[in-house]
């Protein structure tokens, strides 16, 4: 008998043979949300929800990709930043990457955090709460691209962005690494003081092309 077998078989002598039956669990989770499916709204509400958490907001068009990361790096890291500064993840498109920066090819995670930034798409973005959710693929890349650079750039898409956590969840694989991104990290454990950069970037910029 193994010891959860026994700590279990405990249990069940000292409730004896009079406990109750276990109630079945009532499972009405809200499936939707009340914001619209898409429109200009709901990409507003995202902006306002993004912007709260302290983050930045770049707006674009579709074909304006590639300049608008750019100024969101010279916005992040300062005019002056080197291409050598910047990684970017695996499956980003050829137009939305900086010229001359480097992709992540696995390298070992502490040549990461001696970049200045990196660049990385989504797999959702819930407009409600102001969440970015990166889930490995080769667009969003691992998970250490967008924790170890200290400035990290997301690229949405308006057909990316849903009104509510529901929604989000239902467009998910939930076996894929998933990361959620709300903000740039920040904790105000000490003395309810706020520190940026604590757990992953103390800089979050958003390109949000719609």
């Amino acid at each position: 008998m193994s010891a959860r077998e026994e700590v279990l078989g405990r249990i069940r002598t000292a409730l004896g043979e009079t406990r109750a039956p276990v109630p079945d669990v009532v499972r009405d989770y809200r499936q939707a949300g009340a914001h619209p499916a898409t429109g200009p709204e709901l990409m507003d509400l995202l902006v306002d929800r993004v912007e709260d958490y302290r983050a930045t907001v770049l707006r674009c068009t579709p074909a304006e990709v590639g300049a608008t990361v750019r100024a969101a790096l010279d916005q992040g890291l300062g005019a002056g930043w080197a291409a050598a500064d910047v990684v970017v993840a695996p499956g980003l498109p050829a137009d939305w990457r900086p010229e001359g920066c480097d992709v992540d090819d696995e390298r070992p995670p502490v040549q990461l955090a001696d970049r200045s930034a990196s660049v990385t798409a989504v797999a959702v973005a819930i407009a409600e709460t102001g969440t970015l959710v990166l889930d490995g693929s080769p667009a969003c890349g691992r998970r250490a691209l967008s924790l170890l650079p200290d400035c990290l750039v997301c690229v949405v898409t308006a057909d990316q962005v849903v009104g509510g956590v529901p929604e989000g969840i239902a467009r998910l694989d939930p076996l894929r690494p998933l990361t959620m991104v709300s903000g740039p990290s920040a904790t105000s454990d000490i003395e309810l003081q706020r520190v940026e950069g604590v757990h992953g970037p103390r800089t979050l910029l958003v390109v949000l092309a719609a």
